[in-house]
């Protein structure tokens, strides 16, 4: 097999202006996100968000992640739409394009000025992130905590190594997050764990599955959710590169189970999160997400990724 990316990449900041920082959101199961970042230096494998790429014509390939566009009004912006007498104080979730905790957040601190701002209105508030990065925060995110609800959902599809090297390159190790939420859940803020994306033959083995379950536990995790990967045009292409690269045997499998569709279908994935449902009940971890975070679907919702 062939050694991994780097985890660290050559990456361009292009900074910019933002006209408006709440975008609209439909089919994810909440109606408003915050991206202070375009385009994420984590480079994910699977990143669902490559195939918004792709049709917004902006790379998805391996070129995905080493142009950041940095919205450096962002927060002053935020402030504003959060003054408007027509704003309804809904839940805003931060980072469901592009991780709020990247690299780029240690330089630009975008993600810690809009939660201030958000908590300044006592605005409820969602966070997903891979990004070890957050605990810098913890003043700021524990001030939100007493002002209005704010969840925080890391995302740790696995936590075995070779796994995590080839399809997560640029992001912490799962251990590192793990540590993160501990250090959350010590200051008294709600943190769950995203298994997902489970990758089928790499991930779903029902030992790697436990092996989340039990380190989501012992974190202290107030819940779990798990999901299965699905490859859009964009992110499948990628993909598949890497599988083709680092794991060649799975290549006709996945081939078989992703013929046109993007979505696996129930005989294929319900097997595997049957399996976390029992793993879950074994270890006594909660199933229960304060944000429901699926895949956007339609061609309008490339709003998200602006």
């Amino acid at each position: 097999m062939e050694s991994p990316e780097p985890r660290l990449a050559e990456v361009e900041y292009l900074e910019v202006q933002c006209k408006s920082a709440l975008n609209p959101v439909k089919g994810m199961g909440f109606s408003w996100s915050l991206n202070p970042y375009t385009g994420c230096e984590h480079r994910c494998a699977f990143c669902y968000v490559r195939a918004f790429e792709l049709r917004a014509d902006r790379p998805s390939d391996d070129r995905y992640g080493r142009g950041i566009r940095v919205k450096v009004n962002v927060a002053g912006v935020l402030h504003g739409e959060l003054s408007r007498k027509s704003w309804r104080r809904e839940t805003v979730v931060i980072g469901a394009a592009t991780d709020p905790y990247q690299p780029a957040e240690g330089r630009y601190k975008l993600t810690r000025q809009c939660l201030q701002v958000l908590s300044e209105f006592s605005n409820p508030s969602a966070i997903i992130t891979r990004g070890p990065m957050i605990v810098r925060d913890l003043d700021v995110l524990s001030e939100h905590a007493r002002r209005a609800n704010l969840y925080i959902t890391f995302s740790i599809p696995t936590v075995d190594d070779e796994v995590w090297r080839r399809t997560e390159p640029g992001t912490a190790h799962p251990k590192q997050r793990l540590r993160a939420i501990e250090k959350l859940v010590a200051a008294g803020i709600d943190v769950g764990v995203g298994m997902a994306p489970i990758l089928p033959g790499l991930s779903d083995r029902p030992d790697r599955l436990e092996a989340v379950i039990k380190a989501a536990r012992a974190a202290g995790a107030t819940g779990l959710w798990a999901g299965m990967l699905h490859l859009k045009d964009g992110t499948r292409e990628h993909f598949m590169s890497v599988l083709s690269k680092h794991w060649p045997e799975l290549v006709p499998r996945y081939e078989n189970a992703y013929r046109d569709r993007a979505y696996l279908p129930p005989a294929f994935g319900e097997p595997t999160l049957k399996t976390v449902a029992g793993l879950r009940a074994v270890h006594g971890v909660s199933d229960r997400r304060r944000i429901i975070l699926k895949p956007p679907s339609e061609p309008e919702q490339l709003s998200l990724l602006n």
